[in-house]
């Protein structure tokens, strides 16, 4: 294996000479590279010797000691600094960093090429591979034999934190904690230094905003540091990815000791073995996930009819055959900007917003006075509540207080506009389809009806859906016409709005005064629209089958008026 201080017997670059950093003589060189970039440690590997003119730093002090800082810490063999281009003699402080952290720092007469060095010197170092490639060999077998046996990434987790000596924590891809392995000689305890239990991300977002979108693409690990109460943590991140796909992190608590090459080379294999334990658990999950949905589309379609298939699916679903429930349908409205030419990315994005809102339904789960089971189908969210049968039925008021909180909650974090059907509470499971389907009816009505309600329950709409289900839309606009003809025609000829007089005036019990304040209008000029309407129509608006019609014709009208 080639070290550092084998370099000085070189004969083909006589001349060179160790000028600080002698306590780092027995590093080992495994590849020789040329430094001339000043933000290109993320892509510097342990065992590195750099080579560099110096241009880089030959004005700036402070790089200068920050280049000596971070070589050290990444494990790199030591420093070359070609002289008598920018450097008669290299600067004392270079010289105190490099001996304060045992940094070889060498000089390279000014007659050879630093291509020339290179090649010189990676054909001195190339025979120390044969040993590391066996050693390396053994660690993938090691890590394949974990993976054929099911081990999982919890084994992974303890054999690369024992081979590396450092505690280790395996993230997804949003930071949210699915492994870690703690080290004996860890003094920054990982339970008690992060929130390892709670589901968010477990490191803070000026950390998290610290690593590069691309971090997948450089497909090698980077420093980085976590501040945790004035102590810096060096943190070494490496990505989880396959091809253009990431699956999470690997973060290394750098507590115990510095990596070596034989380390990163290990880190490697472990994230191309843990990327292949993710995609394995991601098909399982989608699997059961089909199944599952599956369950759910017989469930709420009806489809169920054997009470013994049904007490046994809804065990394996987690769903309580015994409770009474009721559903709850979510529709995300999308409006015509975010519909998208490019069907894949129209529907990851709705996925992902669809997601974030099932994790906000589970979240406020605890204000359902029931047992939440919520999943999405497009752009709607499917909510089934259930209630245990010795418990007091929900109440309509119940039910939608609940679903106007969230809605409101819904509102204010995704930023999209959502409309929000209740069925009604059944007392069996079986029957839980009925509820489903009002729930959607009610999304259908609010939609088709224009209405400014955005939460609404069956029972607030049941009249229209009685007319609108079973009626053609030719006998409604008949009877309409019929009942409300005159005035609706008088509306139009002379821009009254007398339809939505009688509106109010009956939705506040027939009440002159309610009606008027509802309505911002003087109680006399109500008064007078009401004489005129009771005109209009021949009537005294005191027949109670009079009255009948014309509130069914009003709902005809809710029901028609997109195209009358």
């Amino acid at each position: 294996m080639l070290k550092v201080q084998d370099l000085l017997e070189i004969k083909a670059i006589d001349g060179l000479k160790i000028v600080a950093g002698v306590e780092g003589v027995q590093n080992h060189i495994s590849i020789v590279n040329i430094l001339e970039n000043p933000d290109a440690f993320d892509w510097l590997s342990p065992n590195e010797l750099l080579l560099s003119t110096g241009y880089i730093f030959k004005d700036n002090e402070e790089l200068q000691n920050k280049i000596i800082k971070e070589l050290s810490e990444i494990n790199c063999a030591g420093l070359v600094i070609k002289m008598k281009r920018y450097f008669d003699k290299l600067p004392q402080n270079m010289i105190d960093e490099a001996n304060k952290y045992g940094l070889p720092l060498l000089e390279l007469p000014i007659g050879y090429t630093l291509s020339n060095v290179i090649s010189i010197i990676n054909e001195k170092a190339s025979g120390r591979y044969d040993l590391l490639n066996r050693q390396t060999l053994d660690m993938h077998n090691l890590f394949f034999s974990i993976t054929l046996e099911g081990g999982g990434i919890s084994r992974i987790s303890s054999m690369l934190s024992g081979t590396i000596n450092n505690p280790i924590l395996i993230v997804d891809k949003n930071w949210k904690l699915l492994h870690y392995s703690e080290h004996e000689d860890n003094n920054f305890s990982l339970q008690e230094s992060l929130d390892l239990k709670s589901n968010k991300p477990i490191f803070t977002k000026e950390f998290i905003d610290t690593i590069p979108n691309n971090l997948n693409e450089m497909k090698k690990s980077i420093k980085r540091i976590y501040n945790l109460n004035g102590k810096k943590i060096i943190c070494r991140v490496l990505p989880i990815a396959v091809s253009q796909d990431l699956y999470g992190y690997i973060i290394i608590w750098q507590t115990v000791r510095n990596l070596i090459e034989f380390d990163y080379i290990i880190l490697q294999q472990a994230s191309t073995i843990i990327a292949l334990e993710r995609i394995k658990a991601k098909e399982i999950e989608e699997v059961k996930l089909k199944i599952r949905h599956d369950f759910y589309d017989d469930l709420l379609s009806g489809k169920i009819t054997s009470s013994e298939t049904l007490q046994t699916l809804c065990d394996l679903h987690g769903l309580n055959s015994n409770y009474m429930y009721y559903c709850m349908v979510i529709n995300i409205e999308v409006k015509e900007v975010d519909k998208f030419e490019d069907m894949i990315i129209g529907k990851y994005k709705m996925d992902n917003i669809a997601q974030s809102c099932v994790e906000i339904v589970y979240e406020k789960s605890y204000k359902a006075n029931g047992e939440i089971t919520c999943f999405y189908r497009n752009n709607r969210i499917i909510v089934l509540v259930g209630q245990n049968e010795e418990r007091q039925p929900i109440s309509v008021s119940e039910a939608k207080q609940y679903a106007t909180e969230l809605h409101d909650e819904l509102g204010k974090r995704i930023k999209k506009t959502f409309l929000i059907g209740i069925g009604q509470q059944y007392q069996e499971i079986k029957s839980l389809y009925k509820s489903f389907s009002e729930a959607n009816e009610m999304i259908r009505l609010m939609q088709h009806m224009n209405e400014k309600n955005e939460v609404s329950h069956f029972e607030d709409y049941s009249v229209y859906h009685l007319l609108d289900s079973n009626i053609s839309s030719s006998e409604l606009e008949d009877f309409f016409q019929k009942c409300l003809g005159k005035i609706y025609e008088h509306d139009k000829l002379h821009t009254t709005s007398y339809i939505s007089t009688l509106e109010n005036y009956f939705n506040n019990n027939q009440n002159v005064s309610e009606t008027s304040k509802a309505m911002y209008l003087h109680r006399n000029t109500l008064i007078y629209r009401i004489e005129k309407i009771k005109e209009i129509l021949n009537t005294d608006l005191k027949n109670s089958e009079e009255l009948l019609r014309i509130q069914i014709a009003l709902k005809i009208f809710r029901i028609l008026n997109k195209n009358m």
